[in-house]
């Protein structure tokens, strides 16, 4: 006899403009690319679309049983994590992010799966407390190209994966090859959070937060499935996402 698995509620947060001269639409619109939710179902998640409704947070989180901050052209306002000048090559969506922001500090209050992909990583990581580099260019010496110019959806450079992490136990290598469109980074590691990858010129690739069950950041974009570590990632939050809806429908009987 089979048992039929749980479909666990993956929310997905949607990038915005407000429409104009750009070639979509004259008016305010959502986006997403597809890689995000084809990653999701190919892992067996049910991909929610979040549209920036803050009165809607709390039926939001009711709903999903996984949270993936998603990328996107734009930085997290340096006054988040007390910054008192902003660089030039910053800009910013500032409803957008404190949409991101109140959806990320409630799942972690409820240990839901928690996954942030390169600018949803920067978010992570000032959610739990750290700090930024504004601009990468200009604060790492001998900066590898972190905004790659070859295409997306090649490997751009390699990340080692540091030991005794949750991000090493996902994908069982020591050193993987990623794609890299970011031109800021984690600076950091405070209490409660673990730096689980770094790139050869040392910029940090990866975080995570040490006391919930699943929350995880990486700087690059695994939704494309280049390596079979990307996969790995997806694979592990989906079941991280089935196990919290698992664990709901136990104590909810």
């Amino acid at each position: 006899m089979t048992t039929e698995l749980t479909t666990p509620v993956i929310g997905i947060t949607l990038d915005s403009e407000a429409g104009g001269n750009d070639e979509y639409s004259k008016f305010p619109w959502y986006a997403l690319r597809h890689h995000y939710v084809s990653a999701v179902v190919k892992a067996g998640g049910l991909p929610l679309l979040l549209p920036h409704v803050p009165e809607l947070l709390d039926i939001y989180l009711d709903d999903i049983d996984g949270l993936l901050i998603t990328g996107g052209n734009f930085d997290v306002d340096p006054q988040m994590y007390g910054e008192k000048t902003t660089h030039s090559a910053v800009t910013t969506k500032d409803k957008r992010t404190s949409f991101e922001m109140g959806m990320l500090q409630g799942a972690m209050k409820r240990n839901v799966a928690v996954l942030g992909i390169c600018g949803g990583q920067q978010l992570l990581h000032v959610a739990l407390g750290g700090q930024l580099i504004q601009h990468v260019p200009d604060e790492v010496a001998n900066a590898l190209a972190h905004e790659q110019p070859n295409p997306r959806d090649e490997v751009g450079h390699d990340v080692e994966v540091f030991e005794n992490t949750l991000l090493h136990d996902i994908v069982g290598q020591t050193r993987i090859e990623v794609n890299s469109a970011h031109h800021q980074a984690a600076k950091d590691e405070p209490p409660g959070v673990k730096i689980n990858a770094r790139a050869p010129d040392g910029v940090i690739e990866g975080c995570e937060a040490i006391n919930l069950t699943f929350c995880l950041g990486v700087q690059w974009h695994p939704e494309f499935e280049i390596t079979n570590a990307d996969v790995r990632i997806f694979a592990a939050f989906v079941e991280a996402a089935r196990e919290y809806a698992n664990k709901r429908e136990l104590e909810n009987d």
